[in-house]
C-alpha cells in the first residue's frame, strides 16, 4: 500500500529518526532525510540508497527561513510528502526550574515546539490540497507525566501532545491522520545531549535494566503509517518492560 510513497523524516541522521527512515527505505518508500549534519547525512543516504530513492535536506529546525527554503526546494514528484515524521527534539539540562538555564529552556522549545511547527507548516499545505497525508509526531512520557528536574523539556513534550490533539482536529475534515509516539526510555543520543556530552552520566541513565532501541519506535511508526486507510493510530505510549512509569523502572542493579 506504501510502497512508491513519499516520506520527510527530521533529526534524521542517527536514533529513531534514521532507524525510522531505513524501516521505510526497505519497505519501499521514497524518503527525505533532514538533519543538521550534512557528512552524517550523506552517510546516512549512501545506507539507503541500496533501498530505494533518497533526497537529503540540511537544516536546523529552529531556523524557520532555512526549514523552509529547504522544503521548497524540493521538485516534482518530491514535493508531494504523503508521511511527515516530525521527530528531530532535544532535552538539555536536569535543572529545577530555580535554577534552569534559558539557554536550555530557548533549546527545547526551539526544536521540540516551534521546530515541529516550522517542518509542518511547509508539509501540511500539499497534503490538505490532495486531501491525503499522513503526520507523526514523536511525543514522549514526558509530555504525560511531569517529573522533578524535567519542568521545561515536559512542558514541551506537553505541547507535542496538544499540538498532535489540534492536528488531528482541523485536519479531520482532510483526510490526514495524525499520530502521537510517545516512548519512554530509548537508548539513542539523548541522554548525551541532555547531560551536554557528559557519557558517563548518560550511561548510568540505561543502567540495570534493558532500554526501548531506536529500532522499537521505528517499528511502531511504521505500525502506525501502514494501518489500513480507515485506522487511525492516535496515541501510542511505548516503555521498556521494566518501566512503568516517567520515574518508575526496575533496575536489577
Amino acid at each position: 500500500m506504501l510502497k512508491g510513497k513519499i516520506a520527510l523524516v527530521t533529526g534524521a541522521t542517527s536514533g529513531i529518526g534514521k532507524a525510522t527512515a531505513e524501516v521505510f527505505a526497505k519497505n519501499g518508500l521514497k524518503v527525505i532525510i533532514c538533519g543538521r549534519r550534512q557528512e552524517k547525512l550523506e552517510e546516512v543516504a549512501n545506507y539507503l540508497k541500496s533501498f530505494t530513492e533518497v533526497k537529503t535536506l540540511q537544516f536546523d529546525v529552529r531556523n524557520q527561513q532555512d526549514v523552509k527554503a529547504s522544503i521548497d526546494s524540493l521538485e516534482g514528484e518530491w514535493k508531494n510528502i504523503d508521511i511527515l515524521v516530525n521527530n528531530a527534539g532535544n532535552a538539555h539540562g536536569l535543572d529545577p526550574i530555580q535554577t534552569g538555564k534559558i539557554s536550555d529552556w530557548d533549546a527545547m522549545i526551539d526544536i521540540n515546539v516551534k521546530g515541529l511547527l516550522y517542518v509542518s507548516e511547509c508539509v501540511i499545505p500539499s497534503m490538505t490540497a490532495r486531501y491525503t497525508g499522513h503526520i507523526v509526531n514523536i511525543g514522549s512520557i514526558a509530555g504525560k507525566q511531569v517529573y522533578a528536574n524535567g519542568n521545561v523539556y515536559c512542558a514541551s513534550k506537553f505541547a507535542v501532545d496538544a499540538l498532535t490533539q489540534g492536528m488531528r482536529i482541523d485536519l479531520n475534515h482532510y483526510g490526514i491522520r495524525v499520530t502521537q509516539i510517545a516512548p519512554g526510555l530509548v537508548e539513542t543520543e539523548f541522554s548525551v545531549v541532555r547531560f551536554k556530552g557528559d557519557e558517563e552520566k548518560a550511561k548510568k541513565v540505561y543502567q540495570g535494566y534493558e532500554p526501548l532501541k531506536a529500532e522499537d519506535i521505528a517499528d511502531s511508526i511504521w505500525y502506525a503509517v501502514n494501518a489500513p486507510k480507515h485506522v487511525q493510530i492516535a496515541d501510542l505510549v511505548i516503555l521498556p518492560t521494566a518501566q512503568a512509569a516517567a520515574t518508575i523502572v526496575n533496575r536489577k542493579s
